[in-house]
């Protein structure tokens, strides 16, 4: 028996883990107190240091210990010289670099680099940046490297040419790096500026960018990081804020805006001028609230529209980009008036493509349909051919674009309710696009929407159907919608009306055949003050006990229900 090694039982071993354990926790605990109390009492000396130091090795997303060490440093700088604290933070580097090879994506270990950097007498950011090109080797999608690297490259002058080619070098070496995919799309306007593109990048290089897309998903087509930067390069320009139409009511006395952004009115510098005279009354949101939304109201001060002469209102708007303005004139003996720009109806919801986008896109849409072919099944091939048609001519390509989305739907099941919201919206947009100018009534009966989007275009109507969809309840800001006087909505499947709130002007409301299965649902429509017609015969409600006087006393204001007079 002598001279053989005693093997310890599977029991032994697991008690000799625990009392390990236990022992590593009360120095861990002792140490953690130790300098809790040290912290306390204002003790910034080399043991802190080295205690944090031992700390932070085994924990190094301990946040209170990186900002006692901090001050510490911050302490050090009164007593130390210049070369002293460089060598410091040189050896807080060295610390530093073995945190990161034990925890690489450690938020509180880069943050700390950050900082010593900033502070070092002399920092050496051209070693810095041969140090992310190391973690980057390790580790391609390290986000929190490519944060640091973005740090280091402003404070060390970098040209943005310079990083581009960087990520191009990336890129081709694994097309699956989205990280270099996004450092791109932010290094591109900053090397190809122009402010009157689409994400701020001239068109040329924009158009070599698809390219080098297409030459990713062509080689991959089941990596998203390619298609997701393709997204990016098919995305419209944000347009500036502006004052999209106005409605002014004199019964009311009140005018409406709409504008192209939301907006908050405390905080917006707004003025309305009638007939040359600068007129003092209250903004606010349809609901009251103070929160930003796409539409304001204007309370005049009574009396202020009078009915015997033309009235000129011009409201202006004082924005980052300068003045713009919307006027409109409410005729003598006229109730309303409303003014729009109709000039931008047409390209609400597509960009105005120049011949050569235009020609690049269709290249790119014939490509995307040979890899379809190619790849029946692959579903990011298959949204680039929607995006490509929508980026198009969305009218045109209107029924192969749901085809596509049907297709899709089919694939990729789990996210079914996404495709068919998608489809919604295309629908949407695509009937307001077409809408006959000057026309206040809008008809989406019988599409098949599941949503309602894009109400913000919708603020002038007067008449809204939405009837024969297969919409299950309407809690969407349909208050956005201060001019609708008529609205339908049968045979849905609708189960509650939480948006149709404060709408002064809404008269009637048609809910037949949806799922409406009790009378408090039907409470938002108490402030709508003018709604005297209700129609609600097939929903589960109208079979209450009871349910003609829950009406009449939750909602005073209807007078025919269904057809009948209460």
């Amino acid at each position: 028996m002598h001279g053989r090694l005693k093997v310890k039982t599977t029991a032994e071993q697991q008690e000799a883990k625990r009392k390990e354990r236990e022992e590593k926790l009360k120095k861990y605990q002792a140490a953690t107190g130790r300098l809790f109390e040290k912290r306390k009492n204002a003790e910034h000396d080399g043991e802190a240091l080295d205690l944090t130091g031992r700390i932070l090795a085994h924990n190094s997303d301990f946040l209170s210990m990186w900002n006692y060490r901090k001050e510490i440093f911050q302490a050090f700088h009164k007593d130390k010289s210049a070369d002293e604290m460089q060598q410091l933070y040189q050896d807080e580097l060295s610390f530093l670099e073995t945190c990161l090879k034990s925890n690489p994506k450690s938020y509180s270990v880069w943050e700390h680099r950050c900082w010593v950097m900033d502070c070092m007498p002399q920092p050496n950011w051209q070693r810095e940046l041969l140090l992310c090109n190391k973690f980057l080797e390790y580790d391609e999608r390290n986000f929190h490297c490519w944060d640091y690297r973005r740090f280091v490259v402003r404070r060390a002058n970098i040209p943005p040419q310079e990083e581009l080619k960087f990520s191009t070098d990336k890129i081709s070496s694994n097309f699956s790096n989205y990280s270099s995919w996004h450092y791109r799309s932010k290094l591109l306007p900053l090397v190809h500026p122009d402010t009157e593109q689409p994400q701020g990048v001239e068109e040329t290089a924009l158009l070599q960018e698809h390219e080098l897309a297409q030459n990713a998903f062509f080689t991959d087509p089941n990596d998203q990081s390619a298609w997701f930067y393709h997204r990016w390069l098919l995305g419209r320009a944000e347009r500036d804020q502006s004052i999209r139409c106005l409605h002014v009511c004199r019964p009311l006395n009140r005018l409406t805006a709409t504008f192209s952004k939301h907006i908050k009115a405390t905080t917006a510098t707004l003025n309305v001028v009638k007939d040359g005279q600068v007129i003092t009354g209250r903004w606010h949101t349809p609901r009251g609230t103070d929160t930003y939304e796409q539409v304001l109201i204007f309370d005049f001060p009574e009396h202020s529209l009078q009915s015997d002469s033309d009235q000129h209102i011009h409201v202006t708007l004082d924005t980052d980009s300068g003045l713009v303005g919307r006027e409109c004139v409410l005729g003598a003996g006229h109730s309303e008036v409303f003014s729009r720009d109709t000039t931008e109806s047409k390209e609400l919801f597509r960009s105005e493509l120049s011949v050569a986008k235009s020609s690049v896109l269709q290249q790119e849409l014939e490509s995307c349909q040979q890899l379809h072919e190619l790849e029946p099944d692959n579903k990011w091939a298959i949204l680039s051919i929607v995006l490509l048609m929508r980026a198009i001519d969305p009218v045109t390509y209107q029924e192969q674009t749901l085809q596509y989305v049907d297709k899709l739907t089919s694939l990729d099941s789990y996210r079914r309710n996404y495709y068919t919201d998608l489809s919604s919206r295309f629908l949407i947009e695509n009937t307001v696009m077409q809408s006959e100018e000057g026309t206040n009534k809008l008809d989406l009966s019988g599409k098949g929407l599941t949503c309602v989007r894009h109400l913000g275009h919708m603020t002038l109507v007067v008449q809204l159907d939405l009837s024969n969809n297969r919409l299950t309840s309407l809690d969407v800001p349909v208050y956005m919608l201060q001019c609708l006087k008529l609205l339908l909505a049968d045979n849905n499947s609708i189960e509650s009306i939480a948006g149709l709130t404060n709408m002064p002007l809404l008269g009637r409301v048609s809910l037949r055949n949806n799922r409406i299965s009790k009378a408090q649902v039907l409470a938002p429509l108490s402030s709508c003050t003018n709604v005297s017609v209700l129609d609600l015969e097939g929903n589960p409600v109208c079979s209450m006990e009871g349910f003609n006087s829950d009406i009449r006393s939750g909602l005073p204001q209807i007078k025919v229900l269904d057809g009948s007079k209460i």
